[in-house]
């Protein structure tokens, strides 16, 4: 809680300032029809500074921390294991900087480190440049529909039905207020669709995830061939950075267009953000590329140096001149990105990945044994859907009183589908003990009774 030591002197004089005789002024242009005549009911009304932090420790206090019990989610968000390391680098003066992330004025520290960022996310994808970072991978999946819609001069994108949904929803609000035709395909939790049979010559781009929202990895390679038969690009979405490390990238199976969410390496769960999305294409596509792109150079006097090289038309035009209005990136989750790879390596990204996907096949093995329990995927790397014989939701409520955080249940997503209500998406990481296992089984055991 902040405390603000502005008297009513103080308050005075900034609104003699501006010309305002109160505050109420300040809102004075938003309709009358808009403003609350009244409390809004159920609310208390204002409260002593104890007795607000004992209010809201009793709201926090109804949530399960996910250190507290055993964890079993993901469908985006993964709980993998953040060093000290990373957060006690990330905090030296070298990267402090009073300016925003793209401004030319930044320091020398973050330019190297967005610059080193750039490098590992081309390598991790498999492709020819990557930019500075964006929020998190559900809006740059969103900007690279924009971007392909740009290069290609077409205005049809087709959907996944293995797309997380929420990448599907953002790139559905720009889709409702821009105006293009979004071909979206129904939810996939087997893995049995096939997306060339939707690409046509007014497609702009196919986006497709992998490993997928259940957790299907796929080889994009004939898809890619099919995307570029027709002129049109193939953008893939990555929402778990981690299986690249084990995994084909995407750029080697012919994408054009990669994203990610970047969040499993470096950072926590956070409430679910903020996160740091990830960006990379070609280089023949590199002026249509949103965000910005730091180069590394040489000064008059020889010195290394980094400099902002390459920004698209963001702020500095009209909004609806931009190539992209996302004007910003995620600085200090991009940092912390880029000091937990850099401690890993390639050597331990490998190990820390094949950990993952070891740990995955422990569970699944145990999973696979259950009465009633159908393991859905025929490949995965940390994440797999399984099939119960009664509604997930029910079941991951119940386990979730027993400190056991048993997954996602699908119908989260689709509520109104009630054939996938019996679906239930589980993750493993390295931080899933045999412990947090045997309590998983055997609480499915009880509950499948």
């Amino acid at each position: 809680m902040r405390y603000l030591p502005l008297t009513d002197q103080d308050r005075s004089s900034m609104l003699d300032s501006i010309g305002a005789g109160t505050v109420d002024d300040l809102f004075r242009d938003v309709p009358a029809d808009l403003l609350l005549k009244d409390r809004i009911d159920g609310l208390p009304t204002h409260k002593g500074e104890l007795e607000v932090e004992r209010l809201f420790a009793d709201y926090a206090g109804r949530n399960t921390p996910a250190g507290d019990a055993a964890f079993f989610l993901g469908a985006g968000a993964y709980r993998h294991h953040v060093p000290a390391t990373v957060d006690y680098i990330i905090q030296r003066g070298e990267f402090l900087t009073s300016y925003t992330p793209y401004q030319p004025e930044v320091s020398q520290g973050t330019l190297q480190y967005l610059f080193e960022f750039q490098t590992q996310v081309a390598l991790l994808t498999g492709m020819d440049v990557a930019n500075a970072s964006m929020y998190d991978g559900a809006t740059a999946c969103a900007e690279a529909v924009l971007m392909a819609n740009r290069l290609t001069r077409r205005s049809r994108a087709v959907m996944s039905g293995g797309l997380h949904p929420h990448y599907a929803e953002t790139t559905r609000t720009l889709a409702r207020f821009i105006g293009f035709d979004l071909v979206e395909c129904p939810p996939d939790p087997e893995n049995v669709e096939d997306l060339a049979d939707r690409i046509d010559d007014k497609t702009s781009c196919v986006v497709v995830q992998t490993p997928d929202l259940f957790g299907h990895p796929s080889d994009l390679t004939a898809l890619a061939e099919a995307c570029h038969a027709k002129g049109a690009l193939l953008i893939v979405a990555v929402t778990e950075v981690m299986s690249l490390g084990l995994l084909t990238p995407p750029g080697d199976m012919g994408a054009d267009i990669v994203v990610a969410e970047g969040q499993s390496i470096g950072n926590s769960l956070n409430f679910g953000g903020p996160h740091v999305g990830l960006f990379a294409t070609r280089q023949k596509f590199v002026r249509q590329m949103p965000g910005r792109l730091c180069g590394q150079a040489t000064d008059a006097e020889g010195n290394r140096g980094f400099v902002l090289t390459l920004s698209t038309r963001e702020q500095h035009i009209r909004r609806e001149k931009a190539t992209s209005n996302i004007c910003t990136n995620s600085g200090l989750c991009a940092l912390a990105f880029t000091v937990h790879l850099s401690l890993l390596g390639e050597a331990g990204l490998l190990k820390l990945a094949e950990l993952n996907h070891a740990r995955t096949i422990q569970l699944v093995d145990r999973l696979a044994e259950l009465k009633g329990v159908k393991v859905l995927n025929r490949g995965f790397f940390n994440e797999v859907t399984v099939r119960l014989p009664k509604p997930a939701a029910g079941i991951v409520d119940s386990l979730a009183k027993r400190r056991v955080l048993a997954g996602v249940p699908v119908s989260r997503f689709y509520p109104d589908r009630a054939e996938l209500s019996g679906d239930l998406l589980v993750t493993v990481t390295e931080m899933t003990t045999d412990a947090d296992m045997d309590a998983l089984i055997d609480g499915l055991k009880e509950e499948l009774q």
